[in-house]
């Protein structure tokens, strides 16, 4: 039991870090590049595996209710951000507001990390 006890809270963690990374990253030169990695492997998981499993699918989300099973949580919400803001404040979210929210959010994030990284590489390469 322990085991999955660690990884619940390894999970909160990392997945709630992820999510401030995806959403802040941007900001700073030296993580730019990764952040922009991060965003895109998220797009890549909600909308192309989300095909498969759900759009808005997130493997973390995934295996972090499979710990969470194993420690007798069966009543999931189907968000981890649904969870998140349950988690943090007590309060109960709209899921489709949440999902609107982290989508425009995402999109947002996605959109500033790409211009400053074009930007970046545009500098880089010098004129022509």
């Amino acid at each position: 039991m322990l085991p999955y006890l660690v990884l619940d809270k390894a999970f909160f963690v990392f997945h709630t870090s992820l999510i401030a990374f995806n959403l802040f990253g941007w900001a700073w030169q030296k993580t730019r590049l990764a952040n922009l990695i991060a965003l895109l492997a998220t797009a890549f998981s909600w909308c192309v595996l989300g095909l498969w499993k759900g759009i808005g699918y997130c493997p973390c989300t995934e295996w972090h209710w499979q710990v969470r099973a194993r420690l007798g949580y069966h009543d999931m919400p189907a968000s981890y951000l649904v969870f998140l803001i349950k988690t943090l404040t007590g309060e109960e979210a709209n899921p489709e507001t949440v999902d609107f929210a982290a989508a425009s959010a995402v999109l947002t994030a996605l959109t500033l990390s790409a211009i400053l990284n074009a930007r970046a590489f545009l500098r880089k390469q010098g004129p022509a």
